[in-house]
């Protein structure tokens, strides 16, 4: 439910508060002075497109304010949006500045457009006085019908599209199934011929390092001996030599331990070079020239030179290019696998049929009573005898909607045969239908939330009118007042009406007003209760000049057979 509502700096308004009760509230005042502009404000909060031309002349920024209290529901989506839960309340706040950036906030978050947008789904839902347009477009006849029955459109539409999907898979497989099987076998020769290769990754380097090696045996064989001989096996070695230096400065480093170092720095030496040529030793042990192997490598590396020259890659590339071929192999064998694409699209054809079926099934259940809910409220809007239908027509070819398509058909009098509404009904006619569909709709839903523990899209707490009623009166005006209140018993209803009948039925009244002042325009709302309503459902009735003592007069009989117990 709404509780509150604050503008500022938007359009004519410099600054507003206004709470709401439950139940039935009117807004109402002269033609221009700003009614529009609380429907503008609370769609602005609801994540509506924002314009700079919101922006009042002269202020920096319009903001508005929306606290509604919370649907259950909600409650996990703002947690897992990261939104705080703020004791059962939810506040959308939105700010547009003279350029036409706007910022919006959740709770006192930053958050987008886009997740106010799908909170207001939960929240509320507003039907213009040009609502009856949609009854002539297929598109929301279905919509509205799918929200009476239940139907998860979304899950519909998602089956559909996996469906397609699978098809356009299938048919572009048949269309490119030859040039896949040649490609295919051509892939499949190439990767034969490397097969044979086998290069493995890191071969190409190993194969280097083990040829370079063998193919300089007899230099590395030479400079090993030399180097041992130099340290060990010489008539004069390193060795010695360092064994003789440490052994002289050991005999008088008690005579000055500042010798002491240097000849632990010669042991050092003297150990290292032991290492060195013990080393040698093992390393001259091991090599021996080995010409069968130096063979074998060059054979092996030339392969690969052959085979990297073939296919134009650096030898290095050839495992990395035979993994590519392999992958590319394996998605075109499942590319070409005509049999399991056909049975993956039979398989989504089949899901997608299933969730048709389930919503043919809801349609049909609640089709009939809307249908007569509707027709019951036709009666009262002055078409008398006249007659509502909700046709479902079965389809030629299967479509994303489902497997039928949905049609209102009404009869404008007793014995009338239905037919499309647009052909049959006039303007007037089409937006008491409009009225009454939308009355009996929120009733229905309310009806069906009253069951549940929760809230669910689709089904708002909030219902704004906003000049529905326009070219109605007398009897009808009364009946569409006493419809609106009896709505109000079950959910939120805010009307911005010119009809007196119908402010009469309010719970609520509010009266918006527009002034001079210091040579701007401003607008201002102020509830009305008492003495004050009577005048304004007087002016209504007859305008300033006849707002005499009949009028109001004829203002307070309205006022209290409007408290009567609505029908």
């Amino acid at each position: 439910m709404l509780r509150r509502l604050l503008i500022r700096d938007l359009v004519i308004v410099e600054a507003l508060e206004l709470e709401f009760d439950a139940g039935f509230s009117v807004l109402t005042g002269e033609t221009g002075a700003g009614k529009s502009i609380l429907i503008d404000a609370l769609q602005l909060a609801l994540g509506a497109r924002a314009d700079a031309a919101l922006v009042r002349e002269g202020a920096a920024r319009a903001e508005v304010s929306a606290e509604f209290d919370r649907p259950p529901p909600l409650q996990g989506w703002l947690a897992e949006a990261g939104f705080s839960d703020d004791d059962g309340l939810l506040l959308l706040r939105r700010s547009v500045d003279h350029q036409g950036r706007s910022r919006a906030w959740i709770n006192g978050s930053a958050a987008t457009a886009a997740q106010l947008r799908e909170a207001a789904a939960w929240l509320l839902d507003i039907h213009g006085q040009h609502a009856w347009q949609g009854l002539t477009q297929a598109g929301a006849v279905r919509a509205l019908l799918d929200v009476q029955a239940g139907v998860d459109g979304a899950a519909l539409t998602a089956a559909w599209r996996a469906w397609r999907d699978r098809l356009s898979v299938l048919e572009a497989a048949r269309t490119q199934h030859d040039s896949a099987t040649r490609e295919h076998e051509r892939l499949a020769w190439q990767l034969a011929e490397i097969d044979r290769l086998d290069p493995r990754e890191g071969e190409w380097e190993a194969l280097n390092e083990e040829h370079q090696r063998l193919s300089h045996g007899q230099a590395l064989i030479d400079a090993a001996r030399h180097a041992l001989d130099v340290l060990d096996e010489g008539e004069t070695t390193a060795t010695a030599l360092a064994s003789r230096a440490a052994d002289a400065l050991a005999e008088v480093t008690r005579f000055d331990a500042r010798l002491a170092p240097v000849g632990e720095v010669l042991q050092g030496a003297l150990a290292q070079l032991e290492d060195a040529a013990h080393t040698l030793h093992a390393y001259l042990g091991r090599l021996e020239p080995d010409p069968g192997r130096l063979a074998e490598l060059d054979s092996r590396l030339a392969a690969w030179l052959a085979m990297a020259r073939r296919w134009r890659r650096p030898a290095a590339e050839l495992p990395a290019l035979r993994e590519g071929w392999r992958a590319e192999l394996t998605a075109l064998q499942s590319a070409v696998d005509l049999e399991a694409l056909q049975a993956a699209a039979a398989n989504a054809q089949q899901q997608w049929h299933a969730e048709a079926m389930r919503a043919s099934t809801a349609r049909q259940r609640a089709a009939p009573p809307l249908a007569a809910a509707v027709t019951a409220a036709m009666q009262t809007l002055g078409m008398d005898g006249g007659r509502f239908e909700v046709a479902l027509t079965p389809l030629a070819e299967p479509a994303a909607q489902g497997l039928e398509s949905v049609e209102f058909l009404v009869a404008g009098h007793t014995g009338s045969t239905p037919r499309p509404l647009a052909r049959v009904a006039s303007g007037g006619e089409l937006s008491r239908l409009a009225l009454a569909i939308a009355v009996t709709t929120a009733q229905a839903q309310n009806g069906a939330m009253g069951s549940k523990s929760a809230v669910e899209p689709g089904s708002p707490s909030t219902l704004i009118f906003d000049e529905i009623d326009a070219g109605i009166g007398g009897r009808v005006a009364d009946s569409v007042g006493r419809l609106l209140q009896r709505l109000g018993r079950s959910t939120q209803v805010l009307a911005v009406t010119h009809l007196a009948q119908v402010a009469a039925c309010a719970n609520q009244h509010w009266v918006v007003s527009k002034s001079l002042h210091g040579g701007a325009t401003t607008s201002a709302v102020q509830p009305v209760a008492g003495e004050t309503r009577v005048s304004e459902i007087a002016r209504m009735l007859g305008g300033e000049r006849l707002a005499g003592s009949t009028s109001r007069a004829h203002a307070q009989a309205m006022l209290g057979a409007g408290s009567g117990p609505a029908p």
